[in-house]
């Protein structure tokens, strides 16, 4: 019988809470595609990861988990999705982001993993960043490429070119040295960097709602597991940094729209090429937006939610919905992509968040943003995924408590 990860996952899993968290939500599919394992944004901007069962049911549990924690680490550290030197995406960036990782992981990983203190890397202490192991190892390589030139020009000249060293390690800041015995990350990187630009903004937003979720799931249960104290606070501190709210904006927007995909034999596969067809991606999103036009909100108010509104719709066209205590369909309007607007009341009621949420369930919307100050009885549930827009005195002071993001417009 085929290892299937999935099956396993939560017993491996079972002592370390905030990888546990984290791990129910990230996909995971076999294949032998990949000697091991490896993480990746998909073309739906979720994160995947690979693992090759044949290579799994060798291992034992400690190591399975050792593997499942570090793949999360490279999520965690934002390996996959950014975090890149000014050399982008090279082999020698590739040991940097193991050894950082694997620092965490000693006596949990299976033989081939590269560990600081040990192997080629035995004058590397532990600890470090993935950008701090960078340097040493650019520094490394430049030193023996300079030995390596000393010892031929005592040849006179007629040895080797320098490409690559003879002692089987990386020999330049490319990390491309092609000696024998080269060390090689045990995990697969070859899908870092492929996706999209829209995909992997897409999975870095969703990668930080999952880790918060994590982080509080962790805290609740009152342990993280094996979790070491400065990789946690590095993991609250991120959580902690203010949002960007037009990120977020452009997040919810992308992640409502709707994926129309077929295969392609004009667009190769980058990942397995000619093995897989390519996926040529058209979305659309049907969005509604909701401005609360009641008498609390303040001109001053209206007048910023419609300049952000003009920002948007560089974005997304979308649908406008006056409300009050009701909803005129007569006041209703399709703002169009790329259009300007002026600020404009049309209506001066109380408040009814029940009105607009009826009236976009009734529709075949894909997401729905209220512009409001959040001073009405919480709303019933929405068909679609809801998002909240408020002045930051509001977002303090919010008449009813939800789980959906509420966005403060500063």
């Amino acid at each position: 019988m085929t290892f299937d990860l999935n099956k396993h996952t939560a017993r491996l899993l079972q002592k370390e809470p905030f990888f546990a968290a984290l791990s129910r939500r990230i996909d995971k599919k076999a294949s032998t595609l990949v000697p091991t394992a490896g993480v990746k944004v998909n073309d739906d901007g979720n994160f995947e990861m690979i693992y090759n069962p044949e290579f799994f049911e060798k291992l034992t549990d400690v190591e399975r988990a050792g593997i499942l924690k570090h793949e999360f680490y490279h999520l965690v550290f934002e390996h996959v999705t950014g975090r890149l030197p000014e050399e982008g995406m090279t082999k020698m960036w590739n040991y940097a982001t193991d050894l950082a990782i694997n620092s965490h992981l000693l006596n949990e990983l299976p033989e081939g993993a590269l560990i600081p203190g040990e192997g080629y890397f035995e004058d590397m202490p532990r600890g470090l960043s993935a950008e701090q192991y960078f340097k040493l190892l650019k520094d490394k390589a430049e030193g023996q490429d300079e030995e390596q030139g000393e010892g031929e020009s005592g040849q006179g000249g007629e040895g080797q070119s320098g490409e690559g060293g003879q002692s089987g390690e990386p020999s330049d800041g490319q990390g491309s040295g092609s000696g024998q015995g080269e060390p090689e990350p045990f995990d697969d990187h070859s899908g870092w960097g492929e996706a999209d630009n829209t995909a992997t903004e897409i999975a870095k937003q969703r990668l930080k709602e999952n880790i918060k979720k994590a982080a509080q799931e962790a805290s609740k249960e009152g342990s993280w597991g094996s979790v070491p104290a400065n990789c946690r606070q590095e993991i609250l501190d991120k959580l902690t940094a203010k949002v960007d709210w037009k990120k977020v904006l452009r997040y919810f927007i992308k992640t409502s729209q709707k994926a129309n995909r077929s295969s392609t034999v004009k667009r190769i596969n980058r990942r397995y090429a000619y093995i897989h067809p390519g996926k040529k991606t058209q979305r659309v999103a049907k969005i509604a937006i909701s401005i609360d036009q009641s008498g609390s909100v303040d001109d001053n108010m209206l007048a910023l939610f419609f300049s952000e509104l003009n920002k948007l719709a560089n974005l997304a066209e979308f649908t406008v919905i006056p409300f009050d205590t009701r909803v005129e369909e007569d006041l209703i309007y399709v703002w169009k992509k790329g259009e300007t607007r002026k600020r404009e009341r049309v209506m001066y009621g109380g408040t009814c968040f029940d009105a607009p949420t009826e009236y976009v369930n009734s529709k075949d919307f894909d997401g729905h943003i209220i512009l409001t100050d959040l001073m009405a009885p919480k709303p019933k549930a929405s068909k679609c995924q809801r998002m909240w827009m408020t002045t930051e005195y509001y977002a303090r002071r919010p008449y009813f408590q939800t789980n959906e993001r509420i966005v403060v417009v500063d």
